[in-house]
C-alpha cells in the first residue's frame, strides 16, 4: 500500500497558517495520543518558530494510558509544554487553559512594561484531519463555536474564536504534510481515520491491523471475535468475517465488510484502549 493525501486545500490552508503566524503568541498543537509521532505534523514545527509550543494529546481516553505517560514525557523532554486530554469529556481542558497563561506569562509582562494591558493572548490551534480540534475548542470554549464531525476535512477555513476577555483562538483547518517518508506514518494515519477513506485499500489495512494487535495486543482479537489469532492476518480477517457473519452469496466471506467492521471496532473503543506506536 502507498499512502499520500494532500489535496489542494491543504497547500491554501497551510499559506493561510503562514499568513497569519505573526498575530499568534502560542501554537496549540494536537497530536492523536494513540500515534503521538505519527499524527505530529513537521511542517508545524516550521510554521511555529519561535512561538510558545503547547501539544496536546488528544482522545488519551483511546490510547493505552501508560503508553500515553511515555509520550507526555518524550515531548515534555523536547521542551514542550504537553497536556493529555479528552476533548469529548473535557478532561484536561483545566489544565490546558493553566498551560496557555503560564507559556504566556513572559509574553504578559513585556506588554505591561510597554503599556499594553488588556491584549488577549492569542493561540493558533493546529493539527492533522480529524484529530479533534474543532471538540477541542468547542469544550474549551464551553460552547459549540466550531463544527464538528468524525471525518478529515470539517473545517474548511480560520475562524477566530473568542474564548474570554484574556484568550482568543484561531481555528485552522486539518494539515497533512506533502509526502510521508515513512509509508508506517501513513498507515497509522489510515488506520485512526485522518486519511480520505475512499482512496484506501480497507481489506489490506485491516489485515496489517490485525498483525499489530496480534504482536503488540495479544488476546484483543481473540476476545472480541472469539476466534483463533493463529495463522496470518488474511486468515484471521476471513475468521472475523466468518465469525461476525460477513457474507456474500454463495457462502463467501466477505474480507471487504469484515475489516470496515475491525476499524469502526478499534476506532470506536470496542477493542480497548490501544496505542498503536511507542517513543523511541
Amino acid at each position: 500500500m502507498h499512502f499520500q493525501w494532500y489535496p489542494g486545500h491543504m497547500t491554501k490552508a497551510r499559506r493561510m497558517m503562514q499568513d497569519n503566524i505573526k498575530l499568534i503568541d502560542i501554537v496549540v498543537e494536537l497530536v492523536d495520543a494513540r500515534i503521538p509521532y505519527s499524527s505530529k505534523n513537521p511542517d508545524i514545527d516550521d510554521l511555529a518558530r519561535g512561538k510558545y509550543r503547547l501539544i496536546i494529546l488528544n482522545k488519551a481516553d483511546m490510547a493505552d494510558a501508560e503508553v500515553t505517560s511515555a509520550w507526555e514525557q518524550y515531548y515534555k523532554e523536547k521542551g514542550f509544554l504537553v497536556a493529555k486530554v479528552n476533548s469529548q469529556k473535557g478532561a484536561g481542558i483545566r489544565e490546558v487553559k493553566k498551560l496557555i497563561e503560564e507559556a504566556c506569562k513572559e509574553k504578559k509582562e513585556k506588554d505591561r512594561k510597554r503599556g499594553i494591558l488588556n491584549r488577549p493572548l492569542r493561540a493558533m490551534v493546529a493539527g492533522i484531519p480529524n484529530v479533534g480540534k474543532s471538540t477541542f475548542i468547542n469544550s474549551f470554549a464551553g460552547k459549540a463555536c466550531a463544527k464538528t464531525g468524525n471525518k478529515p476535512g470539517v473545517t474548511k477555513g480560520k475562524q477566530w474564536i473568542k474564548i474570554n476577555k484574556n484568550v482568543e483562538l484561531l481555528d485552522t483547518p486539518g494539515i497533512l504534510w506533502p509526502k510521508f517518508e515513512d509509508q508506517a506514518v501513513g498507515l497509522r494515519l489510515a488506520w485512526i481515520g485522518s486519511i480520505k477513506e475512499e482512496i484506501l485499500n480497507a481489506p489490506e489495512m485491516a489485515v496489517e491491523l490485525t498483525e499489530f494487535l496480534k504482536t503488540c495486543y495479544p488476546g484483543v482479537l481473540t476476545e472480541r471475535y472469539a476466534i483463533s489469532e493463529e495463522g496470518e492476518g488474511l486468515q484471521i480477517l476471513q475468521d472475523i468475517a466468518e465469525a461476525r457473519g460477513c457474507l456474500i452469496k454463495g457462502g463467501q466471506v466477505d474480507t471487504e465488510k469484515a475489516a470496515l467492521l475491525l476499524l469502526d471496532d478499534f476506532r470506536s473503543l470496542r477493542l480497548g484502549r490501544i496505542s498503536l506506536e511507542q517513543p523511541q
